[in-house]
C-alpha cells in the first residue's frame, strides 16, 4: 500500500472558513461582477497588479475558497474551478494542445473523456492514441512525441492501476505534460502530484461532493500551469463554477475523509464476500498490495457475472441500489454495462475497450454494509433463477 500523508481537512478548512461576523461556513458571495473604489483600484486590477475579484466568470470568493482547499487537499500550488468535471477535462486539455499534438492516453479511459477525444479534438486535427496501462509504464516509444499523456489510475470500470512515479519521470524527462483524472481516489487515497504528475483533475461531482446533488469540476497543479488555464479556457471557454455550487463543495470537503473511509470499509467488506459468489467471474477493483499506489480503497468496483446471471433481472430485484450513471454519493448505486454499452447506439462506446455486458460497476454508498450485502446476495439468486 502506498505511502500518503495523513490528510487532515480540518486543518486545512480552518485557513477558509468563516468571516469577521464569525460565521462558520464560507459565505455565498452570489454576485457576478466587483466595483472598485477608484479608478486607480481598477486599472491595478486590469494590469494584472491586484488579484481581487472582478467578475465571477473568472473569479469569485467563494469559489477561491474551495479552489485553495482543493489544492491543499492536493499538495498543489493553485485549483480553479468548473462547471463539471468535463469543464475541467477539457479546458485543462485546450489550454495546452494544439492542431498536430497527440494525446497518449491509458484505455478504459472515462466514456465521455474518450467521446471528446474522438468527436472533438480529432476532427480539429488533435490525435488521440489509447494504450495499455503497461505500455504507458514500460515502452517510451508509446509516449515519445506526445504532448501530453492523460491518465486515470485506477481507470473507468475495470480499476487497473499505474506506478504514476514512473510515468511520471519518464514524461518530464521527454519534456511530455502529464495530467490525471484522480476522481476514483480522491486526495484522502492518492496524491498524483506528490508522486510527479503535472496536472490532477476531479470531477467534484462524485466524492469531493459526496451528496449528489453538485455538478462541477477541478484541476490542480503549479501556479504557472493553473494560470494558463485559468487565463486562457476558464476565460474565453466560460465554464465557470458557481458561488453556491462552490459552497456546497466545501461542505462536502468537510465530511470527505470520515466518508472515504466508510466507502472503503463498504468495498472491503463486499470483495471479500464476492469472490465466493459462483456467478461472478471476475472482480475488478485494485489491489492495496504493498505495490499499490494507493493508500486506500473508495466504493467503486466492478464485478463480471458470467452467462447464468439475467442482468435486467438482476437490477430489476436490487431493492437498496439505485440504477444511475454517477457516483459518489449516499446512496449505493449500479451500472449495467449492458445498457450503458448501446449508449445512442454509438460508434464511441465501451464497445471500442472490450467490456463484458456481463459487466455491472457498483457504487457503495454510506447506508448499512449488511444491508447491502443482504440485497446484492437476494438480487444475484433471482438473476439466476
Amino acid at each position: 500500500m502506498a505511502e500518503n500523508p495523513e490528510f487532515d481537512m480540518a486543518t486545512l478548512l480552518a485557513g477558509v472558513t468563516g468571516d469577521a461576523n464569525g460565521a462558520i461556513s464560507p459565505p455565498i458571495v452570489q454576485s457576478s461582477l466587483f466595483a472598485f473604489k477608484d479608478y486607480q483600484a481598477f486599472e491595478d486590477r486590469l494590469s494584472g497588479h491586484t488579484d481581487t475579484a472582478i467578475y465571477t466568470r473568472v473569479q469569485n470568493p467563494t469559489v477561491a475558497a474551495f479552489e485553495t482547499l482543493m489544492a491543499q487537499a492536493e499538495n498543489g500550488e493553485a485549483a480553479v474551478g468548473f462547471a463539471s468535471g468535463m469543464a475541467a477535462i477539457s479546458s485543462s486539455l485546450l489550454a495546452f494542445v494544439r492542431p498536430g499534438d497527440r494525446i497518449a492516453c491509458v484505455e478504459h479511459v472515462y466514456g465521455d473523456a474518450y467521446r471528446l477525444f474522438e468527436r472533438m479534438l480529432r476532427p480539429l486535427g488533435i490525435d488521440t492514441t489509447y494504450h495499455s496501462m503497461a505500455e504507458i509504464e514500460a515502452d517510451e516509444e508509446v509516449i515519445r512525441g506526445a504532448r501530453l499523456i492523460y491518465l486515470e489510475s485506477p481507470n473507468s470500470l475495470v480499476f487497473q492501476t499505474l506506478n504514476l512515479r514512473k510515468v511520471a519521470e519518464r514524461a518530464r524527462r521527454l519534456g511530455i505534460l502529464t495530467m490525471i483524472d484522480n476522481s476514483w481516489a480522491t486526495p484522502v487515497f492518492q496524491r498524483p502530484l506528490d508522486l510527479g504528475i503535472d496536472i490532477v483533475v476531479h470531477s467534484a461531482s462524485k466524492y469531493i461532493s459526496g451528496h449528489s446533488d453538485t455538478v462541477a469540476g477541478v484541476a490542480i497543479s503549479r501556479c504557472q500551469l493553473i494560470d494558463q488555464i485559468r487565463n486562457l479556457s476558464l476565460s474565453l471557454l466560460g465554464g465557470k463554477l458557481a458561488p453556491f455550487e462552490a459552497w456546497l463543495l466545501v461542505r462536502g470537503l468537510r465530511t470527505l475523509d470520515a466518508r472515504m473511509h466508510h466507502h472503503q470499509t463498504t468495498a472491503d467488506y463486499f470483495v471479500e464476500r464476492l469472490a465466493d459468489l459462483v456467478a461472478v467471474r471476475q472482480l475488478h477493483f485494485p489491489s492495496l498490495d504493498s505495490t499499490s499506489p494507493l493508500s486506500g480503497r473508495s466504493g467503486l468496483l466492478s464485478v463480471e457475472f458470467d452467462s447464468a446471471v439475467d442482468i435486467p433481472r438482476f437490477c430489476d430485484a436490487l431493492k437498496h441500489f439505485k440504477i444511475g450513471v454517477s457516483w459518489g454519493g449516499f446512496e449505493s448505486l449500479i451500472l449495467p454495462a449492458r445498457a450503458a454499452l448501446a449508449q445512442a447506439k454509438s460508434p464511441h462506446s465501451m464497445l471500442d475497450f472490450g467490456i463484458s455486458p456481463g459487466l455491472v460497476r457498483l457504487s457503495l454508498g454510506l447506508e448499512n454494509r449488511e444491508l447491502l450485502w443482504t440485497d446484492f446476495q437476494q438480487a444475484v439468486n433471482k438473476g439466476i433463477a
